[in-house]
């Protein structure tokens, strides 16, 4: 059986391990093991109760807990493997902790692209949690901020507490500009492990209701926030599969770093349902076949969000790929 691993990443400070040391005193939680980076430098010693197998302890509520100390997919062999071998409680789930420097994208293509990850692991949610009291100053100085939050399906906002009631309205605007896509809650307000934990992204959700909000969200052509800029591209007819699966994989693979998330419903030819895709960087996620149309309307939309990459540029290729099917935007 596939094992879900959901993703929690934030930046340095952000308060991950704070919330993480609350949700995992749940005895509910107890099906979870949970991955980070070093015992010592995420504080949650003091939780830990005994050793059940090397490098891997038990939390009181039953959690299983270890440490990533190199390569991330090498620890999530080893820890599959004691599951196997009865060395550890039979988890359900996996969560993993991110540094707070990470960039999801070579987390997500390690759990999508590797064949011994497939059969094994497979993504869950994405969650970023989003530092109030310092989400300005680390979108200006930080790209793995920007990194962090469009990568997300759900982001959390936290130390609200601690700044302005005025200032949580713009951020949370500015937020939901950047990904559109993800829902947003503040951290005070998430009281279980099971609001974290529930659900598998796109797959995990109403996929209708979730294209419709972020469709919403997504404005016509191009619009900056900070030093990301968001390019929104629309075609009526259908598109050929394969064609448009060629055009998008060399889009990637020449400017996948700056194009921090790209998501899409398309009208495909030979499809009476929509198909949607979402990806982060060079990594693309399996599309989803929605039931019907969102609002009824029949129409391919792409949603890129990109950093230092010219949105004349997507247009451009957009439109050539277009001319060499004989069709025009």
């Amino acid at each position: 059986m596939s094992l879900p691993i959901n993703v929690v990443t934030g930046f340095l400070g952000s308060g991950k391990t704070t919330l993480l040391k609350r949700l995992l005193a749940d005895e509910e939680l107890g099906d979870t093991a949970l991955l980070i980076n070093e015992f010592g430098e995420v504080g949650i010693d003091n939780l830990l109760v005994e050793e059940v197998a090397p490098g891997t302890v038990l939390l009181p509520s039953g959690c299983v807990c270890c440490s990533v100390r190199g390569d991330l997919k090498q620890a999530l062999l080893d820890l599959h493997g004691k599951r196997s071998r009865g060395e550890v409680p039979a988890f359900r789930r996996v969560l993993l902790e991110t540094t707070g420097l990470a960039d999801p994208a070579p987390i997500l293509a390690t759990l999508q692209r590797d064949p011994q990850m497939r059969g094994r692991f497979h993504l869950g949610l994405l969650v970023t949690v989003v530092d109030a009291q310092h989400a300005e100053l680390q979108e200006r100085l930080h790209p793995e901020w920007l990194g962090q939050v469009t990568a997300a399906d759900r982001l959390l906002l936290s130390k609200t507490d601690l700044v302005a009631a005025e200032v949580v309205d713009p951020l949370r605007c500015r937020l939901l500009a950047l990904n559109p896509s993800a829902s947003l809650a503040l951290t005070a307000d998430i009281v279980s492990g099971d609001e974290l934990l529930l659900g598998e992204g796109l797959k995990g959700r109403d996929p209708d209701a979730e294209v419709a909000r972020w469709q919403l969200f997504a404005p016509l052509g191009s619009s900056r926030h900070g030093s990301a800029e968001v390019c929104c591209l629309e075609f009526d007819g259908a598109l050929d599969w394969i064609a448009f699966g060629v055009w998008l994989s060399m889009l990637l693979r020449c400017h996948g770093e700056r194009i921090l998330r790209v998501k899409g419903i398309l009208d495909v030819i030979d499809s009476p349902q929509p198909i949607v895709i979402h990806g982060v960087q060079h990594c693309l996620h399996a599309p989803v076949h929605l039931n019907a149309w969102p609002g009824g309307v029949r129409r391919s939309r792409l949603v890129f969000i990109v950093r230092e990459l010219d949105t004349l540029t997507l247009r451009r290729s957009f439109n050539a790929f277009l001319a060499r099917l004989g069709r025009a935007a």
